[in-house]
């Protein structure tokens, strides 16, 4: 559905968006169109009226220009909606409003919009199909004074401009200086100390004199600067019937694109994005979607991040983007959005973050179909529904040598790394590290236990005694290590050293790192990372690994205590793949 339908749907699905409260007012409108300007918003409004009853006009608490119909019951309304999109009289747009966002009234003339005695449904039965309307524009405040302020004003007669003020103005003056963090207290039109800090805020935020009084020219200034922001955003309200959720979206800056499940895409220019997130769910499922929204590229690792039993919230931030997820368990639906920004973007679309979760509404029963979508979207196991899953520089393989966790990996895959995970998640310090023969200890910074721990042989390997390498070989695709299967080549280098062992295998880059075994299940050495070409190449099946007595001899000087195998029997092929299963891990290097 494209982002002109995205807020239209069937008048009975937006008022139960209000959770319990649309079907419970008395009084309803039919909201038909918005306008930037109050001279062009009467102007559609008196030409709506010349052909339909009921119209009325007010200004939203955005500064936008609303036209309505109205006001009826829900269900005379719901009726009415339904048969006026039947005969083209309204825009397919038009949606059922509670009135809480409406201010004071701009049409009829200076008064409140009534009700008519006409039956709107049995007038209706009269007409023909008029001239649809034309869809609502991003919300714009107009604030341009019919006259330019003075330039100069003392305080007697800023005050004294500041009195002829009606209520709505004053109103907007509060919200303009809330909307740029000076104003917290409510707004009611009444000037009292809290606004009055708040003026006194603005003054020094623009480094003039600090009286507590805005002068003219400073109250056209922060509503034309307020308009601004306004108009750029594009704040209007959203209602997306395959999720089952409203709220208040920019619709200035991203637009609806694609429904991939869980997420309805809305896309913006550069790095602006937004999604609604609506799925079935769980306290168990909440939890994996905090876990799996973390893993994609839109939510930076740095951020704020707080996570409750029915509910979260992701804040991210990082050297180009930013971005604020929220989310939330109800009646068995989890429910929330995101919202992702370049940093330049930040004031404007913190604002923006703010009035999405303050206006977010859930209907209950309704999740997006986990079927929706385009079937022929692009599928990798590097997305998810159509995001792009955080990657790591490398991967490599590692084991656990300690009951506290430790893990045995090539110091190779560590170098330049901003920091470096035990599997995705566990994050970890380079404990040991040793250049020459490329290994390093990795000690996790949470509580680890592993099932399995390293049991090195004690002593040599015998030559084309049979091995397996564990290892990561697809970098993690699989979930699990898998085992390559061949033979002891040399108990030496190529060079003579006395260090490696050479090995008879076939291995992907990925298993750089993992245990050597023999079929015992002892660690005979750790696989190193394949020579880099030179002048030579070297046989598919050539490689080398650290053997146990290097290994050993270095950990004990560095104090790490290991365990040595015993002379056991071989195990069977499914014992020894449970084994190096439960020792071997994925180690990444990020950024």
């Amino acid at each position: 559905m494209r982002t002109g339908l995205v807020i239209a749907v069937l008048a009975a699905m937006w008022m139960s968006l209000l959770p319990g409260r649309a079907l419970a007012q008395e009084q309803v409108w039919i909201q038909i169109e918005a306008r930037p300007t109050l001279s062009a918003a009467e102007d559609r409004a008196r030409a709506y009226a010349g052909r339909l009853n009921d119209v009325a006009g007010y200004r939203l608490q955005s500064g936008w220009y609303a036209i309505a119909l109205g006001p009826y019951g829900p269900d005379e309304a719901a009726a009415a909606l339904s048969r006026l999109r039947a005969l083209g009289d309204v825009p397919n747009d038009s949606f059922i409003a509670d009135g809480r966002r409406y201010r004071d009234a701009f049409w009829p003339q200076g008064q409140l919009g009534q009700r008519a005695t006409t039956d709107p449904l049995r007038a209706l039965e009269q007409r023909g199909a008029g001239i649809p309307g034309e869809a609502p524009v991003a919300p714009v405040l107009t604030v341009t004074p019919s006259a330019p302020p003075p330039a100069d004003e003392t305080p007697a007669q800023a005050r004294a401009s500041e009195r002829a003020l009606d209520r709505p103005a004053r109103e907007r003056l509060q919200e303009a200086m809330q909307w740029f963090g000076h104003y917290t207290a409510a707004i009611d039109g009444a000037f009292g100390p809290g606004t009055r800090r708040a003026m006194s805020a603005y003054q020094t935020a623009l480094g003039d004199a600090v009286t507590g009084i805005l002068t003219s020219a400073q109250r056209a200034r922060l509503l034309a600067d307020w308009q601004a922001d306004l108009n750029t955003l594009g704040m209007a309200p959203v209602v997306s019937a395959e999720t089952g959720i409203a709220l208040d979206m920019p619709l200035g800056m991203v637009r609806f694109d694609r429904l991939e499940p869980p997420f309805a895409h809305y896309e913006g220019d550069g790095a602006r994005k937004a999604l609604l997130i609506s799925q079935e769910g769980s306290p168990a499922g909440l939890a994996g979607l905090y876990e799996i929204m973390q893993t994609l590229e839109v939510i930076p690792r740095e951020g704020a991040r707080s996570r409750g039993e029915r509910s979260f919230e992701i804040r991210g931030a990082n050297a180009e983007i930013a971005s604020y997820t929220y989310a939330a368990l109800e009646d068995g639906a989890i429910k929330g959005f995101t919202l992702v920004w370049p940093l330049e973007d930040a004031r404007l679309m913190e604002r923006a973050a703010q009035m999405m979760r303050s206006s977010f509404t859930a209907r209950e029963g309704i999740v997006l179909d986990p079927a929706a979508g385009d079937p022929e979207a692009e599928q990798r196991i590097d997305l998810l529904s159509g995001l792009e899953i955080r990657q790591p520089l490398r991967a490599v393989s590692g084991f656990f040598i300690t009951a506290a966790g430790d893990v045995l990996t090539t110091d190779t895959a560590l170098r330049a790394c901003g920091r470096v995970t035990i599997g995705d998640e566990i994050e970890a310090d380079i404990r040991l590290a040793d250049a020459g023969l490329g290994l390093a200890v990795l000690s996790p910074r949470e509580r680890v236990a592993p099932m399995s721990v390293a049991r090195f042989r004690d002593g040599e390997a015998r030559l084309q005694s049979e091995i397996a390498v564990s290892g990561y070989s697809y970098a993690g695709l699989l979930g699990a290590p898998t085992l390559s299967f061949g033979t002891v080549a040399d108990l030496r280098g190529l060079q003579g050293e006395a260090e490696l062992d050479r090995l008879a295998v076939e291995v992907a880059p990925g298993d750089a790192g993992g245990p050597v075994l023999d079929t015992r299940g002892d660690v005979l050495g750790l696989l190193l990372p394949r020579p880099e070409a030179g002048s030579r190449v070297l046989p598919g099946d050539v490689h080398f690994a650290t053997d146990a007595a290097a290994i050993a001899g270095w950990l004990g000087e560095a104090g790490v205590e290991i365990a040595l195998g015993d002379a056991g029997p071989s195990l069977p092929p499914e014992r020894l793949a449970m084994l190096a299963g439960n020792l071997t891990v994925l180690v990444s290097c990020w950024e």
